[in-house]
């Protein structure tokens, strides 16, 4: 019995990996930015049912959210980035929440939720979170500045502090 669970165990392991395997010679050939890179180019629809375009922000400094409701940490960081993307809106910076894995529905859900101030758009089949990577860490944050150049690129939790920080080196 013991030998029949470890085999079990270990055909298991061997699909996992293989599975992943799979995926990943799936994913687009693209390089990810880092800091230094253009930020990709990106077309999605927002929660206003309007079609978006990076490129129409070119010019200012942008932030990018990539999120998903169901992630605690995006909830508990949505109420801070919203009160910074008022502030700096009069220092020209533009923040953009995506909602990656979720369609229109929840992304106006969510906006509605947290009384979003900023564009909130949905990347329903997560392309564009792939174009921009982080793996599987929610949220990503990504700092464009004026010239469209990622400045930082955290992927995982920031603190309002530290977003602040981050949103202050490209309003400049």
């Amino acid at each position: 019995m013991k030998a029949r669970v470890r085999r079990l165990k270990r055909l298991g392991l061997t699909v996992l990996g293989s599975g992943i395997a799979l995926a990943l010679t799936m994913l687009p050939a693209q390089a990810i930015p880092k800091a230094g890179d253009l930020a990709p180019a990106m077309q999605l629809v927002g929660s206003d049912g309007k079609a978006f375009d990076l490129a129409r922000l070119h010019g200012r400094p942008t932030y990018l959210n990539f999120f998903a409701s169901w992630c605690g940490p995006c909830r508990v960081e949505t109420p801070s980035i919203a009160r910074l993307a008022q502030r700096y809106a009069a220092r020209g910076v533009s923040v953009v929440g995506i909602d990656v894995g979720e369609d229109l529905s929840i992304a106006r859900a969510f906006r509605r939720e947290f009384n979003v101030p900023y564009p909130v758009l949905a990347d329903p089949d997560s392309t564009t979170r792939s174009t921009y990577g982080g793996g599987m860490f929610f949220p990503l944050h990504v700092f464009i500045d004026r010239a469209g150049v990622v400045r930082l690129f955290h992927p995982g939790e920031m603190s309002e502090a530290e977003i602040e920080r981050a949103l202050a080196t490209i309003a400049h």
